[in-house]
């Protein structure tokens, strides 16, 4: 079992930053990959970036490239996703995730979830 708990969200205004951390406790090393996905209300949950843990590789999705940034610390076993430039189109429900496979982006292949932070971004 994986135990993940979000922090970090809140509301802030167009242009701005916020900088969302993930803690996980339990067999964590059982998982290779770790992402961010978000989800606005009536959309579906989608993928916003993810890290590997043999190598730290990084990817993101296509909407927020160049905006945000995800990295993890291992000795605190936790992950970051730092946000920056924020957009209104970006505010959602924010969740961490302990994925099976390193190369999958997609919700489904994610069987550790966390509780969800909220992100608003007012313009």
């Amino acid at each position: 079992q994986v135990q993940l708990v979000e922090s970090g969200g809140g509301l802030v205004q167009a242009g701005g930053s916020l900088s969302l951390s993930c803690a996980a406790s339990g067999r964590t090393f059982t998982n290779p990959v770790m992402g961010w996905f978000r989800q606005a209300p009536g959309k579906e949950r989608e993928f916003v970036a993810a890290i590997r843990r043999s190598d730290s590789s990084t990817y993101l999705a296509n909407s927020v490239k160049g905006r945000f940034a995800i990295s993890r610390d291992n000795a605190k076993n936790t992950v970051y996703l730092q946000m920056n430039s924020l957009k209104p189109e970006d505010t959602a429900v924010y969740y961490c995730a302990a994925g099976r496979y390193s190369g999958s982006y997609s919700a489904r292949d994610y069987n550790y979830w966390g509780q969800g932070t909220q992100v608003t971004v007012s313009s």
